[in-house]
Parts: C-alpha cells; sequence; structure tokens
C-alpha cells in the first residue's frame, strides 16, 4: 500500500484508479483503502466528498469491475464520506435498475446501499460542496427536465431526488411482475432496462437461467417493494414525499395510481412479511405523520377531531336546528338575508352561494354529499318559515322558492360544472365528457333528503305543483305512451290519492331541467309511491296548454291567459315565446311579453334564469336596419315596452332580478327608456286592445319608478338624519350600476364566466359590449344633480327667464288653488315669483316628463310652506300630492326626495296629529306600542326608551305627516301597488330614522287602514328601537349566540341551533296575538341600518369571547363549577354533560355564527377591517382572565385554548367568506395584502418583535390553529403569500416545537419554499 496518488492536478484520478486496481488486485481491507485514498485526495486538494470521486467509482464498478470487492469499496467510500452519499445512488440507481435483470446481485447490493444510506440527508445538506452535489444530481436524473421545474433550489432538488429514487423502484417493481401494460402510457416513467442490449441481455438471462438466479430476481422484487414501504415509513422520508405531494400534484397523481395498481395485483407485495397492500396504500394516504401527531393537551386533540367533522346525521329535527347541521348555519343566514324585499344588492346569489357553499366545505372539510345535504336543507327551511306568514306588502314565498328551486340549483350546477370542466380540460383525461364525484355525491344527497319529511311538506300554493312532479315521475315508469300534453289534460284529482307530491319531487325536476339528474330519478326507492296501474285510464280531449302552442296552436286570448297562468317547463318553449316577441306582429309581440312576464317569471323555476334574461334583451329592441326616422326608434316599441315593464315591477320581481344579479343590466336597459319617453309630449299615445289608453308619461312613469327602486335614492336624506358615516351598503348609485354593468362585459371573456354561460340560449349569442355612462343621459343626469342638490341644500329660487317657472305656476294653478298666486310665495331658503294665470292649465302642462320632474321640487316647497302658514290645509295638501302623483306617477320620485330632505333638514315645525288637521293615531298608538315592547321582550331585549310619558298630542315633523298622509290616500290595488312600494318604503326608512315614537305613529296609521298587515306593520316598526339604542344592537347579538347556542334559558330558545337563531316563520301563530320573533330575524332587518360597522364587529368578537367562556362552563351554576373545580382536567373528562368534543363542537358554531354576521353586516370591508386591524389591537391590548367564582387556573387555561381555537375559526371563516377558497387572478390582490398583513403580524409576534397583552395560551392556541385551517382548508391563500414571511411564520413555529406545522405550511407554499422545506426536513435529524 506504498502506492500514492500522483500530485498533479491532472494525474489525480489515473493515481485513483491504479490505487483501486492495485487494492482490488490483492484484495486490500476497504477500509485501509480508504483511508489511504481519503489522505491521499486531501493533500492533493480535492474536496471531500468528492463529486468526480463518486463518478469514478461507479463508472468503475458498472460493470466492468462488477466484482464484491469493488463494491465493499464504493460502501465504505459512503460510509467514511468520501463520497456524497445521494449522488452515488442516484449514479447507480441509473445504471444498476436498468441492468437489474442482468445484474440481480448488483440491484440487491444498490438496494442494501440504498437502505444503509438513502435515508441520512443532515450531514450531506450542510455539506460544504452542497449545492455542487444536488446540481451533480440533477444532471444524472435530469430532475429539472423530467419534472418541469426551473431554476432549482438545492432542497428542492432534494424532494425530486427521493421522489424519484422511490418511483423507479415502483416502475422496476410493477416491470418485474408485468404489470406496466396495466398503466396508462404502459412505460415506465423511469429507465427500468438496458435499451440497447434488451435482447442481448434477455438471451443471456434465459442461458443463465440458474435457480439461484430466478430466486433471486423474486427476491429482489420484494425487497423493492419493502424498500419502497420504508420511504413512506420513515419519518424524515415520508415527510420529503410529503412535500412531493403538495407541490408536484399532477406528477404524485401518476405515482398513486401506480402505487393502487402494486396494491391490487402485485404477488410480490402479498408475499411480503412486513408490508400488506392495504398498509402501503394507507400510508400513502397518511398525513399523520407532517400535520400534527402529538399533542400537547387533550383540547388539541380535540380541535383536531372536531375540525374533520361535519358529516350531517339524518333527523326530523333538522328543521328546528337541533343537530349537526348547524354546520351550515351561515347558509339559512344568508338565505334569509337575501329576502328581505325592500333591499336589492348587484352582486348574484348564484355565485355568492355558490362561493359561500365552496367556503363552508373546505373549512368544514365534509363530503360534497354533505355540502348539497347542508344546502338543501337551509334553503328548505327558509321555505318552511313562509308557510303561515303574516301577510303584508312584501310578499315573500315566491322568492323563497326562487332561492330553494332557481338559485340553489344553479349553485350545485355550478359547482358539479367547475369540476367537471377541470376534468374533461385536463391534457391527461383520455376520456370524454367525464362526470365528476360531485355529481354522484348530489344524487346521494338528494336520496337522502327524502328522510326529512317535515322540511318537505309543501306550502298550499305548490300543492299542486308539486302533485304534478310526481305524477310525471309515475307516468313515466308505467311506461304508457303519451304525449307531452298528458298532464295538461289529466285532473289531479284522478290521480291515486297516494300520488300526492313533496318539495323533493320539484327540487328534482329543477335538477333534472338543467342536467346534473337524469330520470333515472324517478326509480330511486320510495320516490313514487302509488303504481302505474293505478293511472287513469281515460284522458279527456286535448286542453289548450304549452304542448298545444308547441304544437303550433296560436296565440289566441284563452291561450294566452293559460300560458300566463301556467310556467313554462322548458327553454324550447321560453325561446319560443321569445322568437315571437321579437319577430311577431304587434299584437302577438304584447301577448309575448305578457307570457314572459306571468307564471314563467314567477314560478317558472327550471327556466327562471333564461326568462330574466330575455326580458331584459326585450327592453332593449335593436334599431331597425331600415329605420331612417329622427326619433328614437324606441318611441314605436311604446305598448311592448310598456307590458314589459308592468309585469316586472312588482316587488317580488324586482326581488327575482336581483337574486338573479340583474340589477345592472336591468338599470342599464331602463335608463334609455326613462331618457327617450321622458323626453316625449304625452300627446304621442296608444290606445291598446282592452282599449285603455297610455301615452309617454305612462311608459316613462312605470321605467322610473322601476328605475328607482334599483338604487337607493332615497337613502342619502335619511343618512343626514340619522348623522354619522354612510350606513352598510347604502352607497348604491346609478352610476355605480353602470360601473359594475361595464365592468360585467368587460370580464365576459373569462373562461370560467363563459363556461357558465354556455347554459344559455342560443337565442341571446349577441349583446352589446359597449359601455354606459351617465354623460349619455342627459336628461337623468340633470334630475340626478337637482336631486343631489335638493339634498344637499335648500332649494334656490328659480333664475331670471327659466322656463319652469311656467310648469311651476301651472302644477300650482291645478293642484293647489287656494295658495295666493298674487305675491311673491317664499319659503324655506327658496323664493319664486309666479305671474297671473292666463293659459289652460292642462294645455300647458302637455309637456315632457323631464321638464314636469324639474318643476315639481318648487312646486313642493311652495305647496308646503303654505301649509306650514296655514293658508292650505293638511287635507288639501294631501289631495293635492295625490293629483300630482296621479297626473305623474314618476313624480313621486321627486316628492319622496323632497320631503326626505326637508326631514333631514329639521326646519320645519311639526305637524299635530291630532284627528282634526292632520289623521290621529290615538285609536290605537298605545296598543301598538305594547305590542313593540311585548316583542321586543320575547326576543330577550330590554329598551327602556319605549317608556314615553305622552302627556300631548303626538306629532310628525310636518314634511313627515304629509308623505305619510299621501301613502294613506292610496288605494290597494295592483295598479298602485307598484308605486305605493316605492313611496312606503321611503316612509318606513324616514319614520324609522326620526325621534321615537315617530314610527309607532307611522304604523297606528297604517294599521288602522289595513288591519291584516298589523303584525307586520308591528314588526317592522320594532326595528326602530335599534336604530336609536345601541345597547339593544348588542342586547340582539348577545340573544343571536345564546340562542344559537343553547344557552339561552327562555324554553323556546334554549333547544339551540337554526331554529332558535332565526325561528320556523313570522305570523300570528299563537293565539290571543303575534308570535315572538327569532333574534337572527331582528338582526338581518336592522343591520342595513347600523351606523358603524366597526362597533358592531367589537361586539360580534366580544361576545363569542364571552360565548366560549360560557360554552366551558356548560351554563353551570357557581356550585356545579365549584364541584368541577376539584375534578381533574383530562381528555375525556366532562364539563356538566358536555364533552370537550362537543364543547370544541360548540365552539366551532360560535364561531360560525360571529363570521357570518360580520360577513353579512359588513361585507368585504369590515372583514379586511377585522383581519388587518381589529384583531391585530385585540391581542395587542390587556385582556384580564374572567374566571368564574370557584374556577382554578387548569379551567382559566381550558377556557384560554378555548378562545384562541375558536378566534382562528372565526378568522378563518370570515376570510373565506368575503374572499372565497379558489386560487383568484392576478390582477386580484386584495386577499394577498389583507392576509399578508395578518401572517406577518404573527410572525413578528412569534419573532419577538411585537409584545402581546393576551393569555400565552390563546395565542398559542390561535396561530397552531390558524395555520391548521390555512393549511388544511385554504391552501390557496398560502399560494399567494410573500415566501419570506411564511418562513418567518415558519421559523416561530418550529421555536414553539411545531415542526410538523411548520413543514405542513411550507409544504403548502408550493415550489417557492419547497428548498426551504426541504432542508427543515433534511437538517432536522
Amino acid at each position: 500500500m506504498a502506492l500514492t496518488v500522483q500530485s498533479s492536478v491532472g494525474g489525480v484520478w489515473d493515481g485513483v484508479l491504479e490505487l483501486t486496481k492495485s487494492a482490488q488486485d490483492r484484495n486490500v481491507d476497504p477500509f485501509l483503502w480508504a483511508i489511504q485514498l481519503s489522505s491521499s485526495l486531501t493533500s492533493s486538494g480535492v474536496t471531500l466528498p468528492s463529486v468526480e470521486l463518486a463518478h469514478f467509482l461507479v463508472s468503475h464498478v458498472c460493470w466492468a469491475n462488477n466484482v464484491p470487492i469493488t463494491w465493499k469499496f464504493l460502501e465504505k467510500a459512503l460510509t467514511l464520506k468520501i463520497v456524497p452519499p445521494m449522488l452515488v445512488l442516484a449514479l447507480l440507481s441509473n445504471r444498476v435498475v436498468p441492468g437489474r435483470w442482468c445484474h440481480p446481485a448488483a440491484y440487491r447490493l444498490y438496494m442494501e446501499l440504498l437502505r444503509r444510506h438513502g435515508f441520512s440527508f443532515a450531514s450531506q445538506v450542510r455539506g460544504s460542496n452542497y449545492e455542487k452535489v444536488m446540481k451533480s444530481i440533477d444532471d444524472v436524473l435530469r430532475l429539472s427536465q423530467v419534472f418541469g421545474v426551473q431554476a432549482c433550489e438545492p432542497g428542492v432538488l432534494v424532494v425530486l431526488f427521493v421522489f424519484s429514487i422511490v418511483w423507479q423502484l415502483l416502475d422496476a417493481s410493477l416491470d418485474d411482475e408485468g404489470l406496466l401494460e396495466f398503466t396508462s402510457d404502459k412505460k415506465p416513467r423511469w429507465p427500468t432496462r438496458m435499451q440497447d442490449m434488451e435482447i442481448d441481455d434477455r438471451e443471456s438471462f434465459q442461458e443463465r437461467r440458474a435457480e439461484h438466479y430466478e430466486g433471486m430476481r423474486r427476491t429482489n422484487t420484494s425487497m423493492a417493494i419493502e424498500l419502497i414501504g420504508k420511504f413512506l415509513q420513515d419519518e424524515v422520508t415520508f415527510r420529503i414525499l410529503y412535500l412531493a405531494r403538495c407541490n408536484l400534484p399532477s406528477d404524485w397523481a401518476g405515482f398513486i395510481l401506480r402505487m393502487q395498481l402494486l396494491a391490487r395485483k402485485s404477488s410480490g407485495l402479498r408475499n411480503s412479511k412486513l408490508l400488506t397492500p392495504e398498509s402501503l396504500l394507507q400510508l400513502t394516504l397518511d398525513k399523520s405523520k407532517v400535520l400534527p401527531r402529538e399533542c400537547k393537551t387533550s383540547l388539541r386533540q380535540e380541535f383536531h377531531a372536531v375540525m374533520a367533522s361535519g358529516s350531517l346525521i339524518p333527523s326530523v329535527r333538522q328543521s328546528h336546528g337541533a343537530s349537526r347541521s348547524v354546520l351550515w348555519i351561515p347558509i339559512d343566514l344568508f338565505l334569509e338575508d337575501a329576502m328581505d324585499g325592500l333591499i336589492v344588492t348587484v352582486t348574484c346569489a348564484v355565485d355568492t352561494l355558490t362561493d359561500l357553499v365552496k367556503s363552508l366545505q373546505a373549512v368544514n372539510g365534509t363530503t360534497w354529499q354533505d355540502a348539497f345535504l347542508g344546502l338543501w336543507i337551509a334553503a328548505l327551511r327558509l321555505v318552511q318559515r313562509e308557510r303561515n306568514p303574516s301577510e303584508g306588502p312584501v310578499p315573500r314565498l315566491d322568492t323563497c322558492l326562487c332561492m330553494l328551486l332557481s338559485i340553489t340549483t344553479l349553485c350545485v350546477l355550478n359547482i358539479v360544472d367547475e369540476e367537471e370542466t377541470a376534468l374533461n380540460e385536463d391534457p391527461d383525461n383520455k376520456e370524454k365528457q367525464v362526470k365528476g364525484s360531485c355529481r354522484s355525491e348530489l344524487v346521494s344527497s338528494l336520496q337522502l333528503l327524502g328522510e326529512y319529511e317535515s322540511l318537505l311538506t309543501p306550502p298550499v300554493s305548490v300543492i299542486t305543483v308539486a302533485n304534478q312532479a310526481a305524477a310525471k315521475a309515475m307516468v313515466y315508469l308505467s311506461g304508457i305512451n303519451v304525449g307531452s300534453g298528458y298532464l295538461d289534460c289529466i285532473s289531479m284529482n284522478d290521480m291515486p290519492m297516494n300520488c300526492s307530491g313533496n318539495m323533493r319531487h320539484l327540487i328534482v325536476e329543477a335538477c333534472i331541467s338543467r342536467n346534473l339528474l337524469d330520470t333515472s330519478a324517478y326509480m330511486w326507492p320510495g320516490y313514487v309511491n302509488a303504481r302505474s296501474n293505478q293511472l287513469p285510464c281515460g284522458i279527456a280531449g286535448q286542453v289548450p296548454g304549452w304542448s298545444s302552442f308547441m304544437k303550433g296552436a296560436p296565440l289566441t286570448p284563452p291561450m294566452v291567459k293559460l300560458l300566463v297562468s301556467t310556467p313554462a317547463s322548458s327553454l324550447a318553449e321560453i325561446e319560443k315565446i321569445y322568437e315571437i316577441a321579437v319577430g311577431g306582429s304587434d299584437d302577438e309581440k304584447i301577448y309575448a311579453a305578457t307570457i314572459l312576464c306571468g307564471a314563467s317569471l314567477v314560478r317558472g323555476w327550471n327556466v327562471q334564469e333564461h326568462v330574466v334574461l330575455f326580458i331584459k334583451r326585450l327592453l332593449s329592441p335593436p334599431m331597425p336596419a331600415d329605420y331612417s326616422g329622427s326619433d328614437s326608434h324606441l318611441i314605436a316599441y311604446g305598448p311592448f315596452l310598456n307590458v314589459l315593464l308592468v309585469g316586472i315591477s312588482t316587488i317580488d320581481v324586482v326581488q327575482i332580478f336581483s337574486l338573479h344579479g340583474s340589477v345592472p343590466q336591468l338599470a342599464a336597459v331602463l335608463m334609455p327608456i326613462c331618457e327617450v319617453f321622458g323626453s316625449c309630449s304625452p300627446m304621442i299615445s296608444w290606445t291598446l286592445k282592452t282599449e285603455e289608453e297610455i301615452n309617454c308619461h305612462a311608459v316613462f312613469s312605470n321605467a322610473f319608478t322601476l328605475l328607482l327602486k334599483l338604487w337607493r335614492f332615497d337613502y342619502p336624506a335619511i343618512e343626514q338624519v340619522m348623522g354619522g358615516v354612510p350606513t352598510v351598503g347604502s352607497q348604491l348609485t346609478p352610476e355605480f350600476l353602470l360601473m359594475v354593468r361595464n365592468s360585467r362585459l368587460a370580464s365576459a371573456a373569462n373562461a370560467e364566466k363563459q363556461n357558465r354561460n354556455r347554459r344559455l340560449s342560443k337565442l341571446l349569442t349577441t349583446c352589446s359590449a359597449e359601455p354606459m355612462f351617465m354623460d349619455s343621459f342627459p336628461k337623468l343626469k340633470r334630475w340626478y344633480k337637482q336631486h343631489q342638490a335638493c339634498i344637499a341644500s335648500a332649494l334656490s329660487g328659480l333664475e331670471p327667464g327659466n322656463p319652469a317657472h311656467q310648469v311651476v305656476e301651472g302644477l300650482l294653478n291645478m293642484l293647489f288653488k287656494k295658495i295666493n298666486r298674487g305675491s311673491q310665495t317664499t319659503s324655506s331658503g327658496s323664493s319664486s315669483s309666479y305671474g297671473s294665470a292666463t293659459e289652460d292649465a292642462s294645455l300647458r302642462l302637455q309637456l315632457p316628463a323631464w321638464d314636469i320632474l324639474e318643476a315639481v321640487p318648487f312646486v313642493l316647497d311652495a305647496a308646503l310652506t303654505a301649509c306650514a302658514h296655514e293658508k292650505l290645509s293638511p287635507r288639501e295638501l294631501a289631495t293635492g300630492l295625490k293629483d300630482l302623483a296621479d297626473f305623474l306617477p314618476a313624480s313621486l320620485a321627486s316628492i319622496l326626495s323632497y320631503f326626505s330632505a326637508e326631514v333631514a333638514r329639521g326646519i320645519w315645525k311639526p305637524a299635530s296629529m291630532n284627528g282634526t288637521d292632520w289623521p290621529s293615531p290615538a285609536a290605537n298608538l298605545s296598543t301598538v306600542e305594547q305590542q313593540i315592547k311585548k316583542l321586543l321582550a320575547a326576543t330577550g331585549i330590554d329598551a327602556p326608551s319605549l317608556d314615553i310619558a305622552r302627556s300631548s298630542t303626538p306629532t310628525l315633523p310636518l314634511p313627515l305627516a304629509a308623505l305619510l298622509s299621501l301613502t294613506i290616500t292610496y288605494k290597494l290595488d295592483k295598479t298602485s301597488e307598484r308605486y305605493l312600494n316605492l313611496a312606503g318604503r321611503a316612509v318606513v326608512y324616514l319614520a324609522a330614522c326620526c325621534p321615537w315614537p315617530c314610527m309607532p305613529i307611522v304604523t297606528a296609521l297604517w294599521a288602522q287602514k289595513v288591519k291584516r298587515w298589523s303584525d307586520f306593520l308591528v314588526f317592522s316598526a320594532s326595528r326602530t328601537v335599534f336604530h336609536h339604542n345601541s345597547d339593544a344592537v348588542v342586547q340582539l347579538l348577545r340573544s343571536c349566540f345564546t340562542s344559537t347556542l343553547g344557552l339561552n334559558p327562555s324554553p323556546r330558545l334554549s333547544s339551540g341551533g337554526v331554529g332558535a337563531l332565526l325561528g320556523h316563520g313570522f305570523g300570528s301563530h299563537l293565539s290571543g296575538g303575534m308570535s315572538p320573533v327569532a333574534p337572527g330575524i331582528f338582526y338581518l332587518r336592522i343591520y342595513p341600518f347600523i351606523r358603524d360597522p366597526l362597533f358592531m364587529a367589537e361586539n360580534i368578537l366580544s361576545l363569542l369571547m364571552l360565548s366560549v367562556r360560557d360554552i366551558a362552563s356548560s351554563g353551570l351554576s357557581s356550585e356545579s363549577l365549584e364541584k368541577l373545580r376539584k375534578s381533574k382536567y383530562n381528555y375525556g373528562v366532562r364539563y356538566g354533560q358536555v364533552s370537550l368534543a362537543a364543547s370544541m363542537t360548540r365552539v366551532k358554531l360560535a364561531a360560525s355564527l360571529g363570521a357570518s354576521l360580520v360577513w353579512i353586516t359588513g361585507g368585504l370591508n369590515l372583514v379586511q377591517a377585522l383581519v388587518s386591524q381589529m384583531l391585530p389591537a385585540w391581542f395587542i391590548s390587556e385582556h384580564r382572565p374572567e374566571n368564574s367564582a370557584g374556577s382554578d387556573q387548569v379551567w382559566g387555561q381550558q377556557v384560554a385554548m378555548l378562545s384562541g381555537y375558536a378566534l382562528a375559526y372565526f378568522v378563518v371563516l370570515c376570510g373565506a367568506f368575503a374572499w372565497g377558497v379558489d386560487p383568484v387572478a392576478p390582477p386580484w390582490k386584495r386577499r394577498a395584502k389583507m392576509l399578508g398583513r395578518h401572517l406577518k403580524f404573527i410572525a413578528m409576534a412569534l419573532d419577538g418583535k411585537i409584545s402581546l397583552g393576551c393569555d400565552s395560551a390563546t395565542w398559542r392556541a390561535y396561530v397552531s390553529g390558524f395555520v391548521s385551517l390555512l393549511v388544511g382548508c385554504t391552501p390557496a391563500w398560502i399560494a399567494e403569500m410573500d415566501v419570506n414571511v411564511l418562513k418567518s411564520l415558519s421559523n416561530g413555529l418550529r421555536h414553539w416545537n411545531e415542526e410538523e406545522l411548520a413543514l405542513a405550511l411550507l409544504g403548502a407554499t408550493g415550489l417557492r419554499a419547497l428548498g426551504a422545506a426541504a432542508e427543515m426536513v433534511t437538517g432536522s435529524v
């Protein structure tokens, strides 16, 4: 052994070769060879471990020197760290695995080296030439190229190396057992054979088919499979493979498919004594070695157990909220909130509900079956709450049915379509039109829905429709060859008694119409109760209906009447009506418009979204190609447009448009109509076939009042009455509506939206994409500016020469003949001079509507001033106002605008409601106030401000009294309804904002007029209390929490759940008066008027913490707590009758309720303020522990930890509701920005840069819970975060010994942090 390596650099490797051959020939001890080689290389300046030496030794062994001594040399070099183990193994895998059939002994030796040196990485990662080694491995195995990863960090290459080694063993094992042909591509991902010598190798192998070779090959296969199992069992390599799983999803999916194939068909695996197919598959699915495994406390075990709990347990008590369906309580709250008929929104309920369901499914960690079932149950509960409602001016049943059978179904369709679109667009998918798992889970959810019989009972008005749906299924199963008109001809009285339908039949039909289900649903067990032989044999002659119309029957008046009252059941029927509305005769167009606005719009749930779109398109008819007139082409469509406008003006239809997200587009098509017809003389008129005469004023008024219902034009004045900042969501303006409309058009090319729009009719392929602005409508813009100026300041006098002078004079002559026109009339801040009236007023007022509207505020100013100075009696004022509204119904807009502004200014003397000058509420005012107090008390609200010592006559602000008197003069008929709804809404809002008891006075007077509305009016009046009393708002919020959690002492609310929060309907269900109103219903009706949403969020957060304390105490008395104090708090110990698991479930419920209330109250902006400002301030501020009497420190720690976990759920749910859980497009940065701030705050606090005032147990529970939820439920959020912030947060978690959680966080970050995650794993051992 005297031979040494040559010292010259060029001859180093010649010397190594000479040394190795000499030692090999003389059979030198490998240890001595390694020592001498190491010494010689070091003296020659070669850095050890040496990359070059690794290449040399592997090349030397494979295959010219494939003898035992050389393998011993190689193993000793690995042991003494002369060569980098990962590089040697990479080099061997490239040569040995493909040649394993020719060299089975070498393959076994390779696997032995892999077993000894393939699981230790710490020293290699800390090595001086770590980067060089990993780059060499990348060059050898082409990892970057194979996995498509650019600019790899060394840590990333470690992950790819381990993944490739295991995958190569898997491919080799499949190949050895002839299983590769069962893979999709029928070839290995990694080389498993020596391609250039395959034939010779096989012949050579066959020639040397000795018994020990056969046995060695079988043993090698078993050894390789067991080695795969070892990689999945070892803590370090399992975590590395977990990182591959997180960051290489498509590659991991292919790997898992091969693992499943091995588990199913491998004889070597079945014969293994160390592994079973089941255990091998379980290892690939197990996350327990990465996510927190050893919980430091029993409570953490409960947290992670409850985190995964979310399945629904069927129970007839679901409708009362006493089951685990409370996991979906945010859906119940959203659906109920969307039913406020007095408020419209610009967002589409389908999209919002879709995002909400996806967020809850992710955070609750449930199956889609449970999510769909929770969605159906919540929507059914909504309908059941309207079974016996109190009568009022705002009908809700049709909008509730729209929510269940149209909006909810479209939400499910979005979810199913999204999954199947992704599957069908996957390049690895060889099949066409793949059905996703969501579709099958929808079927399961609807089958389970049949067990909820109490929820499925249809409201009286839809019993016939439900029975027809059941009959349809029975007819289909009978096999009777009948036409589509069969059910039109058959009477339900002829059907079997047990052929009764329920709400599930209607849901199934809605799903079938949208291709979510097929008719196989009719064969579900129990779906059809009657037998087919019970069908009536005799069928009456064909009667008119949709089937007859589709066969060519003309649109006669009887046919139209029937089609108006019967909803269409298919898109083809609606499309045919639309084609007639576009291309038919003038009479046919009006018939078609009437049909579209009938039952097909209100209760055509299977086609409702199409009807809404068709109506919007018809309201904007294109200019004919041959049109050459100077006036707008819209004028010729006057009667046709009027039918559409009247048909969609009712409050429930407006709400349906709102639910479908059509408010911005509807506003955009109404503005041109208003501009054109408001500029026309009323001399332009039309006589309809009904002999009714309409003119441009009528068309304009119907369009303008409908437009006003779409934006809150009266809110600014009301806000001045209330003072402070604008209320939540009150910034809805015509400019904003156009902006939203333009924005939607600009984003119409979005792929996801295109996928959803593929479901729309082909007749709607063309649509103007031109943006619209208020400048396009100068008359409307001028009126809007006048409206804003009227609110901002008192009216100023008309400028000399303004033509409005004559209009004002004419209106005063026509409406208020007692006003002295011979003198100047001066009012609050305004003066106008009126000359003598020599012309006939009626002739002078044949003016365009816009000219009249411009003069109305000045007329009102003069009239109100005259009334205040007793020159005009209140009765004459009310009569004149009604005459003005009858003359031009659109003038209601200016009337409401002016009077609201004058109430806000507060300069008018109060009107005495004494029954002489103004109507008196005395007859029932006391009763109304008592009913309000009882209603509030039943909900747990103590409002001492209601106690008013009344010694004088009730009064109202003069403008409010005038406005109220005007509304009372309206008749309650269908014609007046569309105008009264507009005026009534303003009166209610304005009275609610005025001092108490203005609202009870309004309620009392309206209750005198319409006694059947009494309950509804009293409920509306009771909401006013919360506008004036912030303590009452806090009491209401507290009642929401205690009722939902079952902590309310009231027997009615103690059961908890959805039933206690939202009740079972609003109406006079109790003998002797109206039933109590559930606290959740109260809150959803008052929050839009809350002045300070941050105040609400702060109180919700505070009540959440108090609720956690009450949950931990289980509502026990101090004596019971004293007994529990002496007990030992171990896992499974119960607080009273409630285990820690139950406590965690209720904590999750409390957090879900709190998050829902924050999101509903303030939307995105409030959630962002909560996350970026409020929560950090809460953690920093000092909180005194609130241990109850007799409780010890252990109990206090439990409360502190529960509080932390509650906050974690609360914050994640708030973010999920506001931001969604899906990946978002790069331009939408708000989520990443807000969440990034919060994570940076956490990281700085963990690093000690921020001092916290909260309990350390609360903080630790919050951080661990929050990060766990981010990793497990919202990985898309993590992918958007700054990687440096995440690394800092991960380091902080490691300092808490939260290694697994820190790794999971980095693993979910993506390739950006994969290197850091890998180095954390490899450097921790």
